[in-house]
C-alpha cells in the first residue's frame, strides 16, 4: 500500500492497477495492528480509480471479500468459506485473509483512487501467542488443501474475480453484491459482539443494510454500526 501511495503521488493511474509483494516488512491492517507476510503467503494492492462519495468507495469491501472467496474456492470446498463483517473471509470458520481500504483523493463529484490491500495465508499462518484476546484464530490454505498456489498463480484467480464483483456494483449499485455477501455471512442469526473505541454492543447479527453498515438486534431495538472490530 505504500507502493501504491508512493505511484499515485507521481503520476494518475487511470487503469485497475496490481502491485504484489513477495515479502513486506512492515505491514498493518486495522488500526494500524501488525500484520505478518512471509514468502509463500499473498500480499497485493489494488488500485481502482473512482468518482464516487467515499461512502460508496468503502462499499469495495464486500466486493473484495466476494471475489477472494471465490478465489479461495478453487482450492477447498465452497461451503468452508464464510464471510466476516467488515472485511474478513474465513475458513472453517478461522482467518484466512484480511481486507484493508485507503482512499487517496476520493471525493463526492471528484476523481480519486481507492486503494484495497489485500493478505491471504496461502501457506503460513501467524502465531497464534500475538493474537489479542477473543481474536479469531487464524489458518493457512496449505494446512487444509495440503497445496496452495504460489501468489502470482492466486493473482490469477483473484483479478478476474475482482473485475467481476467490480462491474456488478458499478453497474447494479450494491443490492446484487450485498445479496451475495449475506448468502455467506458468518454468524447470521447467532449473537455477536460489536467492539467500538468507546462501548461495546451486543446482540444478534441480523443484517447488512443497503449502506453497509452491521446491523444488530439488542435488547433495546436495531442498532446500525458503520465501523468495529467484530468478536465472536
Amino acid at each position: 500500500m505504500a507502493e501504491a501511495e508512493r505511484r499515485l503521488r507521481a503520476a494518475p493511474l487511470e487503469r485497475p492497477t496490481w502491485i504484489l509483494a513477495h515479502t513486506q516488512e512492515a505491514g498493518y491492517g486495522r488500526r494500524g495492528r501488525a500484520w505478518r507476510a512471509p514468502l509463500g503467503n499473498f500480499t497485493a494492492s489494488f488500485i481502482l480509480s473512482l468518482n464516487c462519495p467515499p461512502q460508496e468507495a468503502a462499499l469495495r469491501s464486500f466486493t473484495a471479500a466476494l471475489a477472494l472467496r471465490d478465489a479461495l474456492a478453487n482450492y477447498v470446498a465452497p461451503d468452508a468459506l464464510t464471510l466476516k463483517w467488515p472485511n474478513d473471509v474465513l475458513l472453517h470458520g478461522q482467518k484466512i485473509a484480511g481486507i484493508l481500504l485507503q482512499s487517496h483523493g476520493i471525493a463526492a463529484g471528484q476523481q480519486g483512487h481507492l486503494v484495497i490491500g489485500i493478505g491471504v495465508n496461502l501457506r503460513h499462518s501467524p502465531d497464534v501467542a500475538g493474537l489479542e484476546e477473543g481474536a479469531l484464530a487464524p489458518i493457512d490454505l496449505f494446512s487444509v488443501a495440503g497445496q496452495c498456489p504460489d501468489p502470482e498463480t492466486f493473482l490469477d484467480h483473484l483479478t478476474p474475480r475482482m473485475a467481476h464483483w467490480e462491474a456488478q456494483i458499478s453497474q447494479q449499485g450494491f443490492a446484487p453484491v450485498r445479496a451475495a455477501w449475506m448468502t455467506h455471512a458468518a454468524k447470521r442469526g447467532e449473537v455477536i459482539l460489536a467492539r467500538l473505541p468507546n462501548r461495546d454492543i451486543r446482540g444478534v447479527f441480523d443484517d447488512v443494510d443497503e449502506t453497509g453498515n452491521l446491523i444488530l438486534t439488542t435488547p433495546s431495538g436495531p442498532c446500525a454500526i458503520a465501523a468495529a472490530d467484530i468478536y465472536f
